[in-house]
């Protein structure tokens, strides 16, 4: 029995994507710390597509992925230039907080940065913690002031765990942390665990403390806004720019070559 015919268009199409999935280009297109399966995705989803026939189709779906691949690596750059600008505008010393801020209580380092780094959903959860920490505070102190028998431990019970953490270590500092070579200040008494040390804490470190932090969370936006618009390096990103735009103009070219050249073809076959 002799075999079926086959077809003479069979062997093609069965090879004919093999070239460009292979990617004759790819071994200057894909930078050795780069992934290439990554860019042979993209390669095979172009080619999946546009169903290239012939070397001159198979070149330009190559030089379509290579564009799309250096856009890519483009996007990167930016974002690391972003980064750097971000480094030298969260630094300590930088002005972030002042040029964004008319009148400002503290410039703690991480003040920037954790605006810069904050989402809104993190924002507001510690927004509500703060509200807590603050309320509970209050609460402790008003049973304090109340003088019943028994208001230390209950006001205790009501201050949230990061408040009491700080309490004990007001009244039980550790003394092996401190430098033996240094002065400790004779001025300041320690808290004494009882109703009116407890007291003075809440009034004059915790309620300040929560009055200043709620000052940081609020204006978060507003710092951030600041930070991302220092961090904006033109000198970094002009080139950048100039580059996608060369890139963009080559994708048109490409694209509308292949598209013609299939539309020439379609119309020679019409099979």
């Amino acid at each position: 029995m002799s075999s079926p015919p086959e077809d003479p268009g069979s062997n093609y199409k069965n090879t004919r994507f093999n070239a460009v999935r292979h990617g004759v280009l790819s071994v200057n297109t894909v930078l050795p710390w780069e992934d290439e399966a990554e860019y042979g995705s993209l390669l095979g989803a172009l080619v999946e597509e546009y169903a290239p026939r012939g070397p001159t189709e198979d070149h330009l779906i190559e030089e379509i992925a290579g564009v799309i691949w250096r856009k890519r690596r483009l996007r990167l750059a930016e974002a690391a230039a972003y980064r750097r600008g971000l480094e030298k505008t969260t630094e300590p010393f930088s002005n972030t907080v002042s040029a964004a801020l008319v009148q400002v209580e503290s410039t703690a380092p991480g003040t920037i940065v954790d605006a810069v780094m904050a989402t809104p959903s993190g924002t507001a959860k510690d927004l509500v913690a703060l509200e807590q920490c603050e309320a509970a505070a209050r609460t402790a102190l008003g049973i304090l002031r109340g003088g019943k028998a028994g208001a230390y431990d209950t006001a205790l019970a009501e201050l949230d765990e990061r408040t009491q953490r700080s309490w004990q270590e007001e009244v039980a500092p550790e003394l092996e942390a401190l430098d033996e070579d240094e002065d400790t200040d004779d001025d300041m008494e320690p808290y004494t665990a009882d109703a009116a040390g407890l007291a003075d804490f809440l009034e004059n470190v915790i309620l300040p403390w929560a009055k200043g932090r709620r000052g940081k969370i609020v204006n978060r936006p507003l710092l951030r806004t600041q930070a991302l618009g220092e961090a904006l390096d033109f000198d970094r990103l002009e080139p950048l720019s100039r580059y996608e735009v060369h890139l963009d103009r080559k994708l048109e070219r490409m694209l509308a070559i292949l598209l013609r050249l299939q539309g020439l073809r379609r119309s020679a076959d019409p099979s």
